[in-house]
């Protein structure tokens, strides 16, 4: 089954205790042991459509949809399909951050699903992969607003890279699954189906700036397993562990490390997560209002620096100190996310009228940047007249910086005598509207303020963009 993955950048942090190599076979062999002794139950997976092709797509509105030959239908019905998708965002920091300017950046990704039943009459099994190349003539958020949270969500280091490569067993009659492979986090867990709309949402910053390599989210995957169980329609549970650092020891950005993403690191600290979601009125025959709540939590088995004491009891300030930080074992964070529809159009789906979203993350103040997170926001569809599939909104991301940050802070300016910026938070608010030219293809006109970026009083910035996206 095809997904499409929410997207984000990395930040690196650290981590030096470490599992090994047999660990991981052994997790991977155990949880398999785990799908197989299941009940083995005959469930074909249907293709997109009798074309093989996911919807939506820019090919059901083309001619022979867009496959004069059957290439595609007849790759579907022995099992292959796939899916292209292209995204450019021309953006301009109009004032503010650390310097005005403007950028072009792409990215294209492609996804093949492979029905191994189909294939090789391997009942419930799916082989699936993603790779994607990535282009730009500048980053944003990095080069311009020299904020921490995503601008827009695509930004990368220009690179050909290898995403997932996972292979997924279905059992229980299709009510649980089991991947292992090269994995992502940020595509089923700590997010807001409703907030896809917006440019800025990503993997959040509490957990891209925490943890080592940002964790394994865009554009960085790396080897892990996922459990996931459906005990009935509106309840799922999830759970996952990766190896902990999909980049490993870098000097600059994490995505310059594993350019590529072949790394397929297994020795590092271990990084878990969790996920339980329910939900309600969910389907286009539903007539009461949607909504759903996720509850979950996180824990990285490293190593984590304090932010302000030394091991000497003295602060990293204070010219007197040895400089080596307190270290702490382990690092780990809890989190809510809550979607709610206020109005619902009359034989409309769960995200249409007006729907509101909210997700709050926190974490422990002396090892982490970050200690919480909180993103909201209020979404319109099917509002303009002519227009029913066109969206439109306004989101907030708030990310507040530790205590012990804030601290050391107030340290330096102690110590040194000389006025300084004692960091705070950083916010960011988007303004949205997509527009549908038709299904597959999008345009859509964005602009964000952004307080406080990395914490500095003084250097908001405005960013104007717009972003085009077409799924083939």
């Amino acid at each position: 089954m095809l997904r499409i993955g929410l997207k984000g950048r990395v930040v690196r942090g650290t981590g030096t205790f470490v599992f090994s190599r047999q660990y991981w076979v052994s997790l991977c062999l155990a949880l398999t042991a785990l799908a197989g002794a299941a009940p083995v139950m005959a469930q074909s997976v249907v293709p997109p459509d009798s074309f093989g092709i996911p919807e939506p797509s820019v090919a059901l509105s083309l001619p022979q949809h867009g496959d004069p030959a059957g290439v595609r239908r007849k790759l579907a019905e022995r099992g292959f399909s796939y899916y292209l998708i292209y995204t450019n965002d021309v953006l301009s920091n109009l004032s503010g951050g650390t310097r005005k300017g403007t950028v072009d950046q792409g990215k294209l990704e492609a996804q093949f699903t492979l029905d191994l039943e189909k294939l090789a009459g391997w009942k419930d099994f799916t082989l699936y992969a993603n790779m994607f190349a990535t282009h730009n003539t500048g980053r944003m958020r990095r080069d311009y607003v020299g904020g921490l949270n995503t601008i827009a969500a695509i930004e990368a280091n220009p690179s050909v890279r290898l995403s997932e490569l996972w292979l997924e067993r279905k059992f229980m009659d299709g009510a649980a699954s089991l991947r292992v492979g090269q994995l992502v986090a940020d595509n089923e867990f700590f997010f807001s189906d409703l907030s896809n709309l917006f440019m800025q949402t990503d993997w959040p910053t509490i957990t891209a700036v925490n943890l080592p390599g940002g964790a394994p989210a865009y554009p960085l995957s790396t080897p892990g397993a996922r459990l996931k169980l459906e005990p009935n329609p509106n309840t799922v549970l999830l759970f996952a562990v990766f190896n902990g650092d999909p980049a490993g020891p870098c000097t600059g950005d994490p995505d310059t490390c594993n350019r590529n993403g072949l790394n397929f690191r297994l020795r590092d600290p271990a990084f878990a997560i969790a996920e339980a979601q329910f939900r309600a009125n969910q389907g286009k025959e539903d007539t009461g209002l949607a909504r759903s709540l996720k509850i979950g939590g996180w824990s990285h088995l490293g190593q984590f620096a304090d932010q302000r004491m030394g091991n000497d009891g003295l602060s990293l300030a204070n010219p007197a100190s040895n400089g080596i930080p307190v270290r702490y074992r382990g690092d780990y964070g809890i989190y809510g996310v809550v979607e709610q529809q206020l109005y619902r159009l009359r034989g409309g789906a769960a995200d249409s009228g007006i729907n509101v979203f909210a997700l709050g993350a926190v974490t422990p103040n002396d090892r982490n940047l970050i200690s919480v997170q909180l993103n909201g926001g209020v979404i319109f569809g099917g509002f303009v007249p002519g227009r029913p599939d066109d969206k439109f909104g306004v989101s907030v991301v708030y990310s507040r910086f530790s205590d012990s940050v804030r601290a050391f802070d107030r340290d330096l300016i102690a110590f040194t005598g000389v006025p300084g910026n004692v960091r705070d938070y950083e916010a960011n608010i988007e303004f949205s509207y997509v527009a549908q030219i038709v299904p597959g293809w999008t345009v859509q006109p964005d602009f964000q303020y952004v307080r406080h970026p990395n914490g500095q009083a003084g250097r908001d910035a405005k960013v104007l963009g717009v972003r085009t996206m077409v799924k083939f």
